[in-house]
């Protein structure tokens, strides 16, 4: 045992949360994810490099930071609240809004993270605060009087959880018109880091603007744009970004300059879907994302029976625009043709339900996608997405019979194949399954390389093909996949999945410290994502850090309480990863999973 002596230090904490977190999850998963991000790298980072911060860690959807001045942390704090509100003007519901909770002490320090009471405290005034609120110690506010542009009330002593004594605390106020400067300043798009220009044509299509005045035709609106997407990346020539990444635009007016500069693309297309009775407008847009100027705009009327023609010509059109300068590559047609528009509306609702990855938001997606296809058995994408969701009750523990689901993603994942052959989803979705039903490791690999030959720009494809990789324990190959796919969809709200993917190839490699620090991302984003649990406490227990592993592992059982050795090493035994699989088994025994 180490007798070294404990390092600590004076530092002012803030602790951070959103008020009625798992009820904006609950009703918008993948649109909360994606907000969240946002105010993390627009509004708090500036703030803490403005005033010295430092992000210790994130928590899911809150943060632990660290000040060497209450004067800092504080300025941070109002002038990242400031800019939140400010930022959110939607509907009271939908708002996000943050709690802080902000207090003086000394900390225990070990490595990157920090202990001790004043982190405590902080966290349990944090509890105290309203919505958009701060709350902060008498330490603190001792420390501030007088030096900012804020008033105190005081509410009192507190009585706080596990706390020994009393704590004085104060509710914090500020005009908002003192402290514009620092928010304006704060969200300048200048200051948001540009992604370098591909070398060839790129653009992101964004959200199409649902004009039919009935939010429950969202979902039509929605799966226009993915279909326009998907066309799209069909052409070689063309960089398209991921649908997951243009749709962190959804329901925001938007510079389209920012756009530009945040996705890392030449030109953006925007647009509206009016849909009433059997008639259907649509209307399209094609700017230059550095000027701002229009390239071409146009408005399609349409029948619904002849939707896919409309979607033809709307793709074919943007081509033209966005590269004159060659010979306009024939775009294939959609390959969801159907003529059973109950089906297709079945399908549209089915991939919305898949894309909130919960477990009742999965079932949903089971249960619409299988009316989908047997209404239309010929409609391929439908079989590609029924066997994912099923495939994904399997891999999360969601299954009350996970060897039958995973039976039956293979089968329906084939059907897909079967309807067609050389649509990427299908291609790609089957070679994935094949690996982890039937342990056809290199044909599942080059169904997989197939679709994405045939599909370049598909971004979840490279995630699979990185997994794919991994699984034959090529991991160098499977990190240039994922990064492929990151690189693709850069504001995807799903980053959890390449991550956690990356996180396996690093262990695999036996680079344990990279893997932490991947799975910690992934973790942040889908706290309760098994898989990555697993490597989390894995990596963390053959590093040495068996103390952090086993927390892991409590944290683990209240996902999977019933997760033991002899359940989990049926879902690696058979991968082609040399020696991973004893490693791996040998760091959940040292974290302690049991038998």
């Amino acid at each position: 045992m180490s007798d070294a002596r404990e390092q600590r230090r004076l530092a002012a904490i803030v602790a951070a949360d959103v008020a009625g977190y798992s009820r904006l999850m609950g009703r918008d998963e993948s649109g909360t994810l994606a907000r969240l991000k946002e105010h993390r790298r627009l509004r708090l980072e500036p703030a803490l490099a403005r005033n010295a911060g430092r992000l210790v860690k994130l928590t899911g959807d809150g943060a632990l930071i660290e000040f060497a001045s209450a004067v800092d942390a504080v300025r941070a704090s109002v002038e990242f609240q400031q800019a939140v509100t400010e930022a959110e003007a939607g509907p009271a519901d939908d708002r996000i809004a943050f709690r802080l909770g902000i207090h003086v002490g000394d900390l225990i320090v070990d490595g990157e993270d920090i202990y001790g009471d004043a982190v405590n405290i902080a966290a349990r005034l944090e509890g105290q605060a309203q919505a958009g609120g701060i709350v902060l110690s008498r330490t603190v506010r001792d420390a501030v009087a007088g030096k900012l542009k804020v008033t105190f009330e005081d509410v009192g002593a507190l009585e706080l959880k596990n706390i020994e004594k009393p704590v004085r605390a104060y509710r914090t106020h500020w005009d908002a018109a003192e402290w514009q400067p620092k928010k304006e300043a704060e969200a300048s798009p200048a200051e948001v880091p540009a992604l370098a220009l591909p070398d060839r044509p790129s653009i992101a299509v964004l959200p199409f603007q649902n004009m039919s005045g009935d939010p429950e035709q969202e979902y039509f609106a929605d799966g226009m744009v993915e279909d326009i997407i998907t066309s799209l990346s069909r052409n070689r020539g063309l960089f398209v970004i991921a649908r997951n990444s243009s749709f962190t635009y959804k329901g925001r007016s938007v510079d389209i300059r920012q756009v530009g500069r945040e996705l890392g693309v030449r030109y953006v297309l925007e647009g509206s879907v009016r849909k009433a009775a059997t008639k259907v407008r649509i209307t399209g847009q094609l700017l230059e994302a550095a000027t701002g100027a229009h390239i071409w705009a146009e408005r399609f009327d349409g029948d619904l029976q002849n939707i896919f023609e409309l979607q033809d010509q709307v793709t074919s059109k943007v081509v033209a625009g966005v590269a004159p300068s060659l010979q306009q590559a024939e775009v294939d047609r959609a390959q969801r043709k159907t003529g059973d528009l109950a089906a297709y509306d079945l399908y549209l609702r089915g991939v919305a339900a898949h894309s909130t990855y919960t477990r009742d938001g999965m079932r949903t997606a089971v249960e619409l996608l299988d009316r989908t296809v047997s209404l239309d058995p010929k409609l391929a994408p439908a079989w590609a997405w029924l066997a994912n969701a099923r495939f994904c009750l399997w891999s999360f523990g969601w299954s009350e019979d996970p060897a039958a689901d995973l039976a039956k993603a293979e089968q329906t994942a084939r059907r897909g194949f079967e309807a067609d052959g050389n649509d990427a989803l299908c291609l790609i979705m089957y070679g994935f399954v094949l690996q982890y039903s039937q342990s056809r490791f290199e044909e599942g690999l080059a169904l997989v390389e197939r679709g994405l030959q045939i599909d370049p720009n598909y971004a979840l494809g490279y995630t699979y093909c990185g997994y794919a990789l991994n699984n034959l324990g090529r991991a160098d190959a499977a990190i240039a996949r994922f990064h492929i796919g990151l690189r693709l969809n850069p504001l995807d709200p799903g980053t959890w999945f390449p991550q956690a993917g990356l996180a396996t190839s690093h262990f695999i490699l036996g680079q344990y410290d990279e893997a932490v620090s991947w799975v910690d991302k992934a973790l942040g984003l889908r706290p309760n994502f098994t898989s990555g649990l697993r490597i989390a406490m894995a990596a963390h227990a053959l590093a040495g850090r068996l103390e952090v592993a086993r927390a892991v592992y409590e944290l683990y059982r209240t996902v999977d309480p019933n997760g033991r050795l002899a359940t989990i090493a049926p879902m690696y035994r058979s991968r082609r990863q040399g020696q991973t699989f004893e490693r791996y088994m040998e760091g959940l025994r040292l974290a302690g999973v049991p038998e």
